[in-house]
């Protein structure tokens, strides 16, 4: 991967989260790209999410290393995310210093579920009121994901009924929530991730003082759609 240049209001946002991550208005202005996936790279990750017509999902922990960099032989996919783990925390480092790893996972495969889950959150710890985390993913090449855009608490009633919609994936007065995911995308309340970047966005679970990142995978077409997905969790010191 390669660092992406940020201009100065993201630079700005930046200093803001290295006085303190758990800045809530900041946090209205994630997502943010940091990274990107070098064009080979991203060719190769595609080339060999094809070769499978199921999804993989990898949980990356010390037992995943062992396995795949101790005493075993990793296979190709594990090679990429030893790239994107070095290379993120790395980043990360620099971007928010007293981020340490806490957990990740890839996916990897043709992607054919309708709707996998509806709008969520990655939650940081077991604690209901614990604080935001910092937390990157990246889709590679065809699968992206939208985003809650702004601070989700100054929507209005109706457009808050059309997040309940999307959040459990179920009708209200509004309509169905296949259109309502649409009707928001086309409003920008939703925006998209670009693919083939790497994301810093906020994980948590209830905290009043920070806005954790909601979000919703993409749905693929009719019969699937191979991608691979990284996401790599961190908890603060």
């Amino acid at each position: 991967m390669e660092p992406l240049p940020f201009s100065s209001d993201q630079w700005s946002l930046i200093e803001r989260l290295h006085v303190s991550f758990n800045d809530r208005e900041a946090h209205t202005h994630l997502p943010i790209p940091i990274a990107r996936f070098r064009e080979t790279a991203t060719k190769k990750i595609q080339e060999h999410a094809t070769q499978f017509d199921d999804v993989t999902t990898v949980a990356v922990d010390d037992g995943w290393f062992a396995e795949n960099f101790g005493r075993g032989t990793p296979d190709t996919m594990a090679h990429f995310v030893r790239f994107y783990n070095d290379d993120v925390d790395e980043m990360m480092g620099v971007l928010v210093p007293p981020a340490r790893y806490r957990k990740g996972h890839y996916s990897y495969g043709k992607f054919t579920a309708p709707q996998p889950h509806g709008l969520h959150t990655d939650h940081s710890a077991e604690d209901p009121a614990g604080a935001g985390e910092p937390i990157c993913i990246a889709r590679i090449e065809t699968l992206g994901t939208h985003y809650l855009a702004g601070d989700y608490r100054a929507y209005d009633p109706e457009t808050q009924s059309m997040i309940k919609a999307l959040r459990y994936w179920i009708a209200v007065p509004e309509g169905e929530p296949e259109n309502i995911l649409h009707e928001m995308l086309k409003r920008e309340t939703l925006k998209t991730i670009p693919v083939n970047r790497v994301m810093l966005m906020v994980a948590g679970n209830g905290s009043e003082n920070s806005q954790v990142t909601q979000h919703i995978a993409a749905r693929p077409p009719d019969g699937g759609l191979h991608s691979a997905f990284f996401q790599r969790q961190y908890k603060l010191t």
